[in-house]
């Protein structure tokens, strides 16, 4: 479970460096960093669950695996995507 480890962990310093109001380069740095953790802890949870799928117990566990990979493609595409944000633009909603 070092993987979850490492995700709690990334989830703090994210935590720690919006209380601090850290430049938006540095957040960015550490959400990229979180989800390369993730998909590491995603491919970790995947081994483990070949292996309890056969054994009957698979399915469950396969269905929130799934859900969390779907979760994890849909932020790497955000932050991906290029999108400047101009001061004057910063407080209004699309």
């Amino acid at each position: 479970m070092d993987e979850a480890r490492k995700v709690i962990q990334r989830l703090e310093r994210i935590e720690a460096l919006q209380s601090s109001q850290a430049p938006a380069e540095e957040l960015l740095g550490e959400v990229r960093q979180l989800l390369s953790e993730g998909e590491a802890w995603l491919a970790a949870e995947r081994c483990g669950n070949g292996a309890a799928a056969g054994n009957g117990r698979g399915g469950e566990a396969g269905r929130a695996t799934d859900g969390a990979a779907a979760a994890l493609a849909d932020c790497r595409e955000t932050i991906t995507a290029t999108r400047e944000v101009m001061p004057e633009t910063a407080g209004a909603t699309d």
